[in-house]
């Protein structure tokens, strides 16, 4: 691994230049960049290693007695969260959101094997440490994946279940040509701030940009030109293949608690779905009919679709996302 890694490095260093031409560091945990809520720390023992885990705790100023975690997506942090976290802490919820181990402002491990299961008990154990019993449970893309793994370990600490346009709604891999971890390796050596923005252009906002949208390709295209850039993209590889790997689409039928999906119908986020011969692609990613499929497949489980919203409905267009939230949690 260290004979790789000094090659990885010396590559990222020759691309570097160019990169600086769009964003500045940021730091490897993100030390340049202000959460909205103070951020604090847990310590977790983790094959062999001490990493922290970090968190954002709001708590309201009349609470009503309950909690939401909110599950960030792969190419986010808990820090997106803010509109949705202050809106539900004046509504009396006390909102907890982590930042999962190679993410955002938490430690970036070199050497480990993730899964959902172990993001799912590091989320846990976040939640033992802070003394909560049980909480609602909401999980955007990634996000999603990770809040049905911990919903399916975990039924007796989950009040609800909120599933806002997650990923994992199909089996990619039965579809889509295998990509090793080096091959993703590769791939996010090469990100550069134009790469991410269009990407987030086409696929999150349906071609409308928005200024506010800068800051979340800003902590993703200020990490290319850090020194520790390899670390950053080595996890991010490894955490591709475990979302690629651990499906959770047949389990659903096995979930116990109360669930709300919400879906914005133009998404059409695949994994991997570049690399699929093209009559496949045109089939990948079909949120409408996927949200469908989910809603069925999970016993009471209601779905609300926001027409002409893509991957991000809290972000794009907050008020449709926000309220049939409100209403879900408002009958538990």
């Amino acid at each position: 691994m260290n004979g790789v890694w000094g090659i990885t490095a010396l590559v990222l260093g020759a691309m570097a230049p160019a990169a600086a031409q769009n964003d500045s560091p940021i730091g490897a945990n993100l030390e340049t960049i202000e959460y909205p809520f103070p951020v604090s720390y847990i310590s977790l023992q983790i094959q062999g290693e001490t990493l922290k885990m970090a968190y954002m705790d709001v708590v309201p100023k009349a609470p009503n007695g309950e909690t939401m975690v909110l599950l960030h997506g792969k190419n986010f942090n808990g820090a997106y969260w803010e509109q949705t976290a202050a809106d539900l802490a004046q509504q009396g919820y006390r909102v907890v959101m982590p930042d999962q181990i190679g993410f955002g402002k938490s430690s970036k491990p070199i050497r480990i094997q993730y899964s959902f299961q172990l993001l799912a008990l590091n989320t846990r154990k976040l939640l033992d440490n802070l003394q909560i019993d049980k909480a609602h449970i909401l999980g955007h893309s990634m996000g999603g994946m990770l809040a049905t793994r911990f919903a399916l370990m975990y039924p007796e600490r989950t009040q609800s279940l909120i599933l806002e346009n997650p990923i994992g709604l199909e089996d990619w891999k039965t579809m889509v040509p295998y990509q090793t971890v080096d091959d993703w390796y590769k791939s996010e050596l090469e990100q550069t701030y134009d790469k991410i923005k269009s990407y987030q252009l086409a696929f999150y906002y349906g071609n409308q940009w928005r200024p506010e949208y800068d800051r979340w390709v800003h902590m993703l295209a200020g990490w290319t030109n850090d020194v520790d850039y390899p670390r950053i993209a080595w996890n991010s590889a490894l955490l591709y293949d475990m979302i690629f790997t651990q499906p959770v689409v047949y389990e659903f039928g096995d979930i116990k608690v109360p669930t709300l999906l919400i879906i914005g119908q133009r998404d059409r986020t695949a994994l991997g779905k570049a690399n699929a011969p093209k009559a496949v692609q045109e089939t990948l990613g079909n949120y409408p009919l996927l949200g469908k499929k989910t809603a069925e497949a999970i016993p009471n489980a209601r779905l609300v679709e926001i027409a002409d919203i893509g991957h991000l409905p809290h972000i794009e267009a907050y008020a449709r996302f926000i309220e049939p939230l409100k209403q879900f949690l408002a009958k538990r």
